[in-house]
């Protein structure tokens, strides 16, 4: 390459420019760029482009002018919800909801993957995990009548219930008894394939640390404490730090398949409360406006979340 075709590559502080870095990490590595082109147009698509139609919710959004040309409102739809009975019902519903399910359900995958980690026979944790992993397979619907057909007041779970409390109800059916259902289905479902993060990040645990630790007398309650736990914790903190960030993202498509009018006051949540004002009750904009305040608090609630986590440990997300 000649001395002038160098100096259009560099900049006047002598750093290669940003295009002939591309052009060159192109040329190496054109296959996985290919490979990554569906993923960008799947989140432009799905992701980005609904961006745009977020402003409705500042409009009175009529099918029929369009978007554009339908009537600014500014923050009524806003005042309007805030000021709403439903407000502070289906908040308080899917915060309890929420940090019940983040109690319960974060920390049971991480116990269950150092539990698997412990046993010795390969081919038992093989079967270990794959019956753990199978219930997030089950199709949500599918998911969902079995929860029905168990928790009914006939079914085995709710029939051992009603066997203690005397009474003969499906736990559906009663308010007090849905936010367990929903947080321990939703530990049957997902506890298996959630421990999968952890198992990998077990097994790039440095085994010179282990053998280290028995040098220095830990037993095996020593080896987790002192060795394992901290190696897979910065795994740990990221994932805390995901989960609180969708704090009020609650699983609505559960959510609408086990509600009915009888659990609404302590099933509700913003997402499901949401989905029947928009398509239910045709509310576009009001849908919208419900809908941009859930991801406006849940994204200010991940980046606290992930200072605080900056400052306190030195993990984070950016």
């Amino acid at each position: 390459m000649s001395t002038a075709t160098k100096k259009t590559q560099l900049t006047k502080s002598g750093k290669p420019r940003l295009s002939s870095i591309l052009k060159s990490d192109w040329r190496m590595n054109y296959e996985l760029y290919i490979l990554v082109i569906p993923v960008l147009v799947f989140y432009i698509l799905f992701h980005y482009k609904p961006i745009y139609g977020a402003i409705i919710a500042f409009k009175d959004f009529n099918p029929v002018k369009g978007i554009m040309g339908s009537d600014w409102v500014g923050f009524k739809h806003f005042v309007d919800f805030f000021n709403s009975l439903s407000f502070w019902e289906v908040l308080r519903n899917t915060v309890r909801i929420s940090v019940s399910s983040i109690l319960v359900n974060f920390p049971a995958p991480i116990i269950l993957a150092l539990l698997i980690n412990e046993i010795r026979q390969k081919k038992f944790a093989s079967c270990v995990k794959t019956v753990s992993y199978f219930p997030h397979f089950i199709s949500l619907v599918v998911s969902c009548a079995m929860i029905k057909y168990f928790v009914a007041d006939t079914g085995l779970i709710g029939g051992f219930v009603n066997s203690i409390t005397g009474g003969k109800v499906s736990l559906l059916n009663d308010p007090d008894y849905f936010t367990a259902v929903y947080v321990g289905s939703g530990l049957w479902q997902e506890v298996g394939w959630s421990s999968i993060i952890y198992v990998s990040a077990l097994s790039a645990v440095d085994q010179q640390l282990y053998e280290a630790a028995r040098i220095d007398g830990a037993n095996r309650w020593g080896e987790l404490i002192h060795v394992t736990i901290p190696g897979i914790l910065p795994t740990i903190i990221i994932m805390l730090i995901l989960k609180l960030g969708q704090l009020l993202s609650v699983g609505y498509e559960k959510i609408i398949l086990l509600y009915n009018p009888l659990t609404y006051e302590k099933a509700d949540v913003i997402l499901s409360y949401v989905y029947r004002k928009g398509l239910q009750e045709f509310g576009y904009s009001f849908s919208t406006a419900v809908g941009l305040f859930n991801s406006t608090i849940n994204f200010l609630f991940l980046v606290l979340v992930n200072y605080i986590s900056k400052k306190v440990s030195e993990i984070s997300l950016w």
